[in-house]
């Protein structure tokens, strides 16, 4: 008899002060979620997070409500949590986990529109060490190398994202540029939704696999960022990575970038196998 995974973990409305780790079969998945710091204690969090084991590896989520309008945490939560039951209902049947996830981001689309306000997500789907991407939005998804090589970095759906995606835009300019906020692609916008769909990323023994919501990415150069996850524990690197963050949003300093925001991280590592050696 196959054994049923674990329960999803959801990451709603949170403001954590310590990682979320949830240890499986196949690797660990490490979560962060944090309130903006310029916000009062009542305030919600517009981010949201899911972890989802299935049957042969896990899917992992971030979905970022957009600020500025209002049911930003409300589409968020929402879209985090169809996602979660489509995948944990038909993940492991015929439907199989792509599938799973398609559904789920389009009926979180559907349920999102006219209903709440509206939100970016970005989706792992991991199968043993394969690794495929969803994105809908300026949330990101990266995998780092040990030695601190980005092996994927997934587009951000806006005007800035694919102006840096073709070179149009140098990387230290982006974080500082006056259009850096806007969006091209949400769920439950008024303009169709889009799905970019990655091809598949084999991860090796010392891969990290990083989800995260722009409070991440508007606030470390994605280079500190790879030097941070490349090593050590994945709590010590959530804990790293949510501290510099912190020290950036409430200290700004000359020619660093700096965004109070909420902020979001979904973190995995997979299993080592018996025979890989301790330095892959």
């Amino acid at each position: 008899m196959v054994q049923a995974p674990p329960s999803p973990t959801l990451v709603r409305n949170a403001d954590t002060a310590d990682p979320v780790v949830v240890s499986l079969d196949t690797g660990t998945v490490v979560a962060f979620s944090m309130r903006s710091p310029d916000r009062t204690p009542d305030a919600a969090n517009e981010d949201s997070g899911a972890i989802i084991p299935t049957a042969t590896g896990v899917v992992i989520a971030v979905a970022d409500g957009l600020g500025g309008i209002p049911g930003g945490e409300l589409a968020s939560g929402l879209a985090i949590e169809i996602l979660s039951k489509e995948v944990s209902a038909h993940a492991d049947t015929e439907q199989g986990v792509r599938d799973s996830v398609m559904t789920g981001l389009e009926r979180a689309n559907q349920a999102v529109q006219g209903r709440t306000g509206q939100t970016t997500m970005v989706v792992a789907e991991i199968t043993g060490r394969s690794v495929r991407t969803y994105n809908v939005g300026d949330s990101a998804a990266l995998i780092v190398g040990q030695r601190g090589k980005l092996k994927l970095r997934t587009v951000a759906h806006s005007p800035v994202g694919y102006g840096v995606a073709a070179g149009l835009i140098a990387e230290e300019d982006a974080l500082h540029h006056e259009h850096l906020h806007y969006v091209s692609n949400t769920l439950g916008g008024v303009d169709a939704m889009r799905i970019e769909v990655s091809s598949e990323h084999e991860l090796a023994a010392r891969d990290t696999l990083l989800l995260g919501s722009d409070g991440l990415f508007d606030n470390l150069h994605v280079d500190e960022i790879a030097e941070i996850v490349r090593k050590g524990s994945l709590e010590k690197v959530a804990r790293e990575l949510a501290e510099r963050c912190a020290e950036r949003m409430k200290a700004p300093a000359q020619g660093l970038p700096s965004k109070p925001d909420d902020l979001t991280f979904v973190l995995f590592r997979a299993a080592r196998l018996a025979n890989e050696d301790e330095s892959a």
